[in-house]
């Protein structure tokens, strides 16, 4: 009886760990519009091209651009076009930020990293 326990147990803990991972997107657990909000200091940056990102800026897009994926999802959220952001410009800030290990011809929907 006590061994069906656990097993019960165990299936359970499995399922629940499963579960959390299905769950998990391109920016871990936190969903790209959330991650979004904290691009905030990247406004004017993603809407000017000729723009220099402020320090702030380029802090939060080099700690999101550790996982590629993550940072096309923000750039291409529903927050950012809500918030007015241009893609096709806001694609260039790791450029801009001079991010070294940025993932330069990284696919992002219909944009490319340069």
């Amino acid at each position: 009886m006590r061994q069906l326990v656990v097993l019960g147990l165990v299936l359970v803990l499995a399922g629940i760990v499963l579960e959390g991972a299905a769950a998990a997107g391109e920016c871990g657990r936190a969903s790209a519009d959330r991650v979004a909000l904290r691009l905030a200091p990247c406004i004017s940056a993603a809407d000017d091209p000729q723009s220099t990102p402020t320090s702030s800026c380029c802090s939060a897009v080099h700690t999101i651009g550790q996982s590629p994926s993550c940072l096309c999802a923000v750039m291409l959220s529903g927050t950012a076009r809500a918030a007015g952001i241009k893609p096709e410009v806001a694609i260039t800030i790791p450029k801009r930020c001079n991010m070294a290990d940025r993932p330069v011809g990284y696919k992002c929907g219909d944009y490319t990293l340069p």
